[in-house]
C-alpha cells in the first residue's frame, strides 16, 4: 500500500483530505480538530514517505491567505476606530505577549526560532501564523519541517486550553453570564423597520424639501414614494411637501416616534406599488460609492434614487444622511427605471449577480498579490525584504475587501464561494506541509523532547490571562465582550462556540468579530518577524 501510494501521489493528497477531514469531522466534548486532523494526517504518511504533486502547497497557501484578507479586510481597518480600538488593542495584547513568551523560550533554553515559530503559530491555532512561518523560513533557505510539527505538538492545547478557560471563568469569577447578558442588553435590540403612510398636515413643512428638514436627513428614517391617485410613486429631487400629500416612510420604530407628528398623520389607503420596476436590490462595488455619505452621494439629485434600506453583516437597517456605504453592502434603491439603471451601472451591480463569481477579476488579484510578495522592498542599509507568497496576497486581499475594486479588478466574491476557496486552498496547504515534515517528526521529538509540548501549553496560557486582565482591568471590559475579544484575539473559534452554547447574548460574538481579524493580520507578522529576528 505504501509503494502503491508512492506511485501516485494525485490519490495520496485525496486520502490525506479524506482522512484528515473524517479525524477533524470527530468531535469530542463539542471539541473538534476541524481542517487541522488533514495536517495531522499528512504528518503520519509524510513519516512513511508518501509524497504528494509539487506545487500544490504553494497554491493552496495563496489561495487561503487571499481568502483570509479577503474576509478580514472590512473589519481590520473598521476595527481601528470607535469600540473597535479596545479589541484591537485587546488582540495586540495577546498577540504579543504570545510572541514574547515564544521568544523567551528561545533566548532561555536555547529554542529554535522556527519550533518557537511553530509553536507559536499552534498555540493561538493561527493557520495564517503557521503560513508565516513557513514561507519565512523556506525564503531564508531553511527547511519548514520543525516549524509544522512544532505546530502540531502546540495545537490540540491551543484548542482545549481556551476552550475550558472561557467556560471555567466565569465560574471562578462567580459572574452569572445569562443575568450580565441581560443587564447590557436591555433595550439594547435594534427597532424594527416599517412602512407608514403618512398624511402632509405640517404647515412648517409645507414648500419645503427633504434636504430642507434636518430632522429628516439627521433620523434613521427615508421618505421615499408620494401617492399619485391610487399608486405611490418615487419621488424626484425635485418634490416639496404639500397639504394633503401621502408619502411613504420607511423608518425603525424609534424614528416613527417623532418624524409622524413632524409630516403630519398616519392614514391608511389602498395603494398600488410598481416594486419590479421601481425597486432594486443593489450591491454596492464600485470605489465611487464605497466610503462615501449618502449626504455626499447626492443620490436623489442624480438619479433620483432614494436608499430606503441597507443590508450589512445579514442586518437590515434604515439609514440615515451619514451613513457611509461600505464594499458589498445590499441596498434597496427606489427610484424611476432610468434613474435605477444608472445607479445600479455605477454603482455596483444588482444582488443576482451577487452568487456569481468574477474569475477573471480573482485571478487577477491573485496574480496582483503574488506579484507584490515576490517585490524586493529595500531597507535601511541595504538589506531587502520579501513579504512572499504568504504575504502578498494576504495584503492584496486586504486591500480588496476594504476597497472591493481596484481599478478593473472586482475583490468581490460571494461568502459561500470565498469560505470554499478558503478551505480548499487551507488544506492543500496543511497536506504539503504536514507530507514535507513527516520525514523529519520523529527527529525534531528526539531533540528537543515532549518539552515543547510544555511550551506551548505556557504559549496559550500566559497570552490567555494577559488578555483577560488588559480587558477587565485597563480596557473596563464587562466579561461578555472579554471573553468574545479574547476567543477572537487567540482565533479560536471552538471557543466562541462553546461560549454562546452557554449564552444567549450577541456581544461575545461582536467582541470576537472585532478582535479576530486584527488577531488574524498580526499573527502572520509576528511569526515573520520572529524568524527575521531570532534566526
Amino acid at each position: 500500500m505504501q509503494a502503491f501510494l508512492g506511485n501516485n501521489p494525485l490519490l495520496a493528497l485525496l486520502i490525506i483530505l479524506l482522512l484528515g477531514l473524517a479525524l477533524g469531522h470527530i468531535s469530542v466534548r463539542g471539541i473538534s480538530l476541524g481542517t487541522s486532523g488533514v495536517l495531522f494526517v499528512a504528518l503520519v504518511l509524510g513519516h512513511l514517505q508518501v509524497s504528494i504533486p509539487d506545487g500544490l502547497g504553494s497554491f493552496g497557501l495563496i489561495l487561503f491567505v487571499y481568502s483570509v484578507g479577503l474576509g478580514a479586510g472590512p473589519g481590520f481597518f473598521r476595527a481601528f476606530v470607535s469600540q473597535g480600538k479596545n479589541f484591537a488593542k485587546l488582540s495586540f495584547v495577546i498577540v504579543t505577549t504570545g510572541g514574547l513568551t515564544a521568544s523567551f523560550f528561545v533566548a532561555v533554553f536555547g529554542l529554535p526560532a522556527p519550533v518557537a515559530a511553530g509553536l507559536f503559530a499552534g498555540a493561538l491555532t493561527s493557520t495564517p501564523g503557521l503560513a508565516a512561518a513557513t514561507e519565512a523560513v523556506v525564503s531564508s533557505g531553511g527547511k519548514a519541517d520543525a516549524v509544522t510539527v512544532a505546530y502540531g505538538l502546540a495545537y490540540p492545547f491551543g484548542v482545549i486550553g481556551v476552550v475550558l478557560a472561557v467556560q471555567l471563568l466565569p465560574r471562578l469569577m462567580r459572574v452569572d453570564l445569562d443575568a450580565l447578558s441581560k443587564s447590557l442588553e436591555t433595550g439594547s435590540k435594534a427597532p424594527p423597520i416599517e412602512q407608514i403612510l403618512v398624511s402632509v398636515r405640517n404647515p412648517a413643512i409645507l414648500g419645503k424639501s427633504l434636504t430642507d428638514i434636518s430632522a429628516l436627513t439627521s433620523a434613521n428614517c427615508q421618505v421615499t414614494r408620494v401617492l399619485k391617485g391610487e399608486r405611490l410613486v418615487p419621488l424626484t429631487s425635485q418634490y416639496r411637501f404639500a397639504e394633503g400629500d401621502v408619502v411613504l416612510m420607511i423608518t425603525d420604530g424609534k424614528s416613527a416616534e417623532y418624524i409622524v407628528p413632524l409630516l403630519g398623520e398616519r392614514t391608511q389607503r389602498s395603494i398600488v406599488v410598481d416594486s419590479d420596476r421601481e425597486r432594486a436590490q443593489v450591491v454596492i462595488t464600485s470605489t465611487a460609492f464605497v466610503g462615501k455619505t449618502l449626504r455626499e452621494l447626492h443620490l436623489r439629485t442624480r438619479y433620483g434614487v432614494t436608499i430606503s434600506r441597507i443590508q450589512r453583516h445579514g442586518m437590515f437597517f434604515v439609514p440615515n444622511s451619514e451613513n457611509r456605504f461600505q464594499p458589498g453592502d445590499l441596498v434597496v434603491a427606489v427610484g424611476p427605471q432610468e434613474g435605477l439603471s444608472s445607479f445600479i451601472a455605477e454603482a455596483g451591480h444588482r444582488e443576482r449577480v451577487l452568487h456569481e463569481t468574477d474569475l477573471a477579476s480573482l485571478a487577477g488579484a491573485l496574480v496582483f498579490g503574488v506579484i507584490i510578495g515576490l517585490t524586493p522592498i529595500g531597507l535601511p542599509g541595504g538589506g531587502v525584504f520579501k513579504l512572499g507568497l504568504a504575504g502578498g496576497p494576504l495584503l492584496a486581499g486586504l486591500l480588496f475587501g476594504h476597497f472591493g475594486r481596484l481599478g478593473r479588478l472586482n475583490g468581490y466574491l460571494p461568502p459561500a464561494a470565498r469560505l470554499l476557496m478558503g478551505d480548499i486552498g487551507l488544506v492543500l496547504f496543511l497536506a504539503h506541509s504536514g507530507v514535507a515534515a513527516g520525514g523529519s517528526a520523529m527527529a525534531v521529538l528526539a531533540k528537543h523532547g515532549w518539552s515543547l509540548f510544555l511550551m506551548g501549553a505556557a504559549i496559550t496560557i500566559v497570552p490567555l490571562f494577559a488578555g483577560l486582565f488588559a480587558a477587565t482591568k485597563w480596557m473596563k471590559l464587562d466579561l461578555l465582550r472579554t471573553l468574545g475579544g479574547i476567543c477572537g484575539g487567540m482565533t479560536s473559534t471552538p471557543a466562541i462556540g462553546a461560549l454562546t452554547s452557554r449564552t444567549d447574548s450577541s456581544l461575545p460574538v461582536m467582541s470576537y468579530a472585532a478582535a479576530y481579524p486584527v488577531a488574524l493580520i498580526l499573527m502572520g507578522l509576528f511569526a515573520q518577524i520572529m524568524i527575521s529576528a531570532l534566526t
